[in-house]
């Protein structure tokens, strides 16, 4: 061994030194522009908006959420959507794609440091004749290190612990969705047990009034037409409960699959309807890219191809490699760690391709084109969240005002349909005037009904788009 050769250890060591500050090659991030409104247009009063603090929007997605169900204050939807974390399987599912994501930011960050390797062998050789028998055994630990001088390791873990960041978006996301669905389904099949009692309450009344009718014509004050409207009326009201008890089966069986449980071992009750709707402050809407899940996760993934630009961008670079040994060899075990017997290596390569037809420029013209994408798809994902929540606060808007006036039609029409009944027992209205006037009222209460349930489900809805829930300021 050339005796000279440790006095190269210093200069490489320090290259190596140099080496690791590197530079990077790759774009400096910048969060991509966005239209934003003032204010929403469809958030009550200008007074209100500036009362409320409009405020500029910063990232605070990873800010819990709290349990927004708790809201419509029912005790079995509290119970229900707190199981949703561990039992549905599309939020288990996103669990796994972020463990995954975590484990990829692992492996690429480890790509930063060296990797040592401990290597044995024992070799026997020997041959015909006068060659004789020989025996070498060998021990050194060697390690190899890729310096990161253009900073393509970097923007690998970079561009890695975006991708996992836009995974933990993607499950707060999943769990938003479950959750929000769960809510939806609950408060449609509380909608359907309503509609249900209200259906049996009028088939009841409808019964008794085919009884008056039947009685009227076997006193032959009564036509055969009026029995048979009452018959077809109290029939078609009873396939209504048919398809209500349909419709709510379904609605049962959804709710089994967002728990994880086979529909057939679920089952929930009939129970009061709690027709809560929370009120909106009006200030919540202004933290809307703070908090939407899938807004961070786009911005996240134009983030990770910025990054994969540095990555393509590092190509036009040589890249350098730095290995080393130290270890021993000899013929017998007994001698193999003497130190005349050591050996050992350092050594710097490096690599630089000369020509490949364009192939380098043109994948950064890719990255570059798919950050681009990127960069399109969060902008059209911030414009389609801020329509999404305008549309549920004007349908919020819209509701409350409907459900006062429905709540008048039905008062209005029950009167209507007591007297209409009354008028024709008294002989003075015929009785096709009373079908119309029970069929008006019947479909008054139901909209009532459905006026309600769609007050609810709104609510969830902008919860959603809000990104799950809201906390008012505190005095």
């Amino acid at each position: 061994m050339n005796k000279t050769a440790p006095s190269l250890r210093y200069p490489l060591i320090a290259l190596a030194a140099l080496l690791a500050s590197g530079c990077a090659v790759g774009p400096a991030y910048r969060l991509p522009s966005t239209p934003q409104p003032a204010a929403y247009k469809e958030i009550a009063s200008e007074a209100e908006k500036v009362a409320a603090g409009w405020t500029a929007a910063a990232p605070a997605d990873t800010l819990e959420r709290g349990p927004w169900w708790q809201l419509f204050g029912d005790p079995l939807l509290n119970q229900m959507a707190d199981s949703i974390e561990v039992s549905n399987q599309n939020v288990a599912a996103a669990v796994a794609n972020y463990a995954q994501a975590r484990a990829l930011v692992e492996q690429q960050r480890a790509a930063l440091f060296p990797s040592a390797t401990l290597n044995g062998s024992a070799n026997r050789s020997g041959g015909g004749g006068n060659t004789p028998t020989a025996n070498q055994y060998r021990a050194n630990i060697g390690g190899s290190w890729e310096p990161d001088v253009w900073g393509k390791l970097r923007a690998g873990a970079n561009n890695a612990n975006a991708s996992m960041q836009a995974s933990a978006a993607e499950l707060a996301a999943a769990r938003l969705s479950a959750q929000g669905e769960l809510a939806t389904n609950y408060f449609s099949l509380r909608q359907t047990d309503a509609q249900k009692a209200l259906l049996d309450a009028t088939t009841e009344g409808y019964e008794r009034v085919l009884q008056i009718t039947q009685n009227r014509f076997d006193a032959g004050i009564a036509a055969k037409s009026d029995l048979l409207q009452a018959q077809t009326q109290l029939a078609n009201a009873r396939i209504d409960q048919v398809t209500l008890t349909r419709q709510r089966a379904t609605l049962e069986h959804a709710i089994a699959v967002l728990l994880g449980k086979a529909a057939g071992d679920f089952s929930l009750p009939p129970a009061p309807w709690k027709v809560v709707v929370p009120d909106v402050p009006a200030g919540v809407p202004s933290t809307l890219l703070q908090r939407r899940p899938d807004i961070a996760a786009a911005e996240r993934r134009v983030a990770a191809a910025n990054e994969q630009i540095g990555v393509a961008r590092s190509a036009y670079f040589p890249s350098l490699n730095l290995t080393g040994s130290f270890g021993y060899g000899a013929s017998s075990t007994g001698g193999l760690f003497n130190a005349s017997n050591n050996l050992w290596s350092l050594g710097l390569s490096a690599a630089q391709t000369l020509f490949d037809a364009g192939a380098t420029r043109a994948r950064v013209s890719g990255a570059e084109a798919q950050r681009d994408a990127a960069i399109a798809q969060y902008r059209q994902t911030v414009l389609a969240a801020f329509a999404d929540v305008e549309n549920q606060l004007a349908a919020t808007r819209a509701l409350a005002q409907q459900q006062d006036l429905r709540k008048a039609a039905s008062e209005a029409a029950d009167q209507v349909e007591a007297q209409m009944l009354n008028r024709y027992r008294a002989g003075q209205v015929g009785y096709s005037d009373v079908v119309t006037a029970q069929n008006t009222a019947l479909a008054a209460r139901r909209a009532l009904v459905q006026s309600q349930a769609d007050r609810q489900t709104t609510a969830v809805a902008l919860i959603q788009s809000l990104g799950g829930g809201w906390h008012a300021a505190s005095d």
